[in-house]
């Protein structure tokens, strides 16, 4: 009897290109600033420069504004796809929202510290299984819940639900992705936290178009996880 065990081959997380295209790149292997934190398997998808992403696609990040840019696991996002910090906002609680702080001379002595007159929005967070398509832009402190997709060219202003499809400038829910007990099962069940060699077994599940079959499945697998 053979009794050889099968290595299974698990993408690596830690490379910066997951494949031979060398156009998505899994972005938490470049992105250095330390207010932008980035889940395993999320890639940035682009022809010219995939790897530029913190460069080209997160905007007026300072850290020291406090927010931060958090983007969980298993996230695909599109060519142009642009994050606005906080940074990137103007004194609004004055008669003039002109910064003249910034340009230096007798207006910097004369004026308040820049950052400290910004409206703080807070962070801005994406959860896990998120695609947001080509050019869209995201808001500072909106909360983008795990599931969601964003259709391509979309403004987001506001925070958008787990598993909702937005689209639009400013975007609006269109519609949710699936019923409230199925997007509950899969809240429940995190898949994106399972360890490799289970997710590799359950990517059929995830595949499935058969919802039905999908939610039974939960359903049967969650109950009998609460029942040990």
């Amino acid at each position: 009897m053979d009794t050889t065990v099968r290595k299974i081959d698990i993408p690596d997380p830690n490379v910066v290109f997951p494949n031979g295209y060398s156009t998505s790149c899994y972005i938490k292997n470049v992105v250095t600033a330390p207010n932008i934190s980035i889940g395993d398997y999320t890639y940035y998808d682009d022809p010219v420069d995939p790897t530029g992403f913190e460069r080209n696609n997160v905007l007026f990040n300072y850290p020291e504004f406090g927010d931060r840019l958090i983007i969980g696991k298993f996230c695909s996002i599109a060519s142009g796809v642009r994050f606005i910090m906080g940074p990137a906002n103007h004194r609004i609680s004055s008669v003039t929202t002109y910064p003249f702080q910034v340009f230096g001379g007798i207006w910097s002595e004369k004026a308040p510290p820049h950052l400290s007159q910004l409206p703080f929005k807070g962070d801005t967070v994406v959860g896990n299984d998120v695609w947001i398509g080509r050019e869209s832009v995201i808001l500072p402190g909106v909360h983008i819940g795990d599931g969601a997709i964003i259709a391509a060219c979309s403004v987001v202003t506001k925070d958008v639900p787990p598993y909702g499809v937005v689209g639009g400038d400013p975007a609006r829910l269109m519609k949710k992705r699936f019923s409230d007990e199925l997007i509950g099962l899969l809240l429940e069940w995190r898949w994106w936290d399972e360890p490799p060699e289970q997710l590799a077994e359950d990517i059929p599940l995830l595949c499935d178009p058969d919802l039905a079959s999908v939610r039974a499945a939960l359903e049967k697998r969650l109950g009998a996880d609460e029942d040990r």
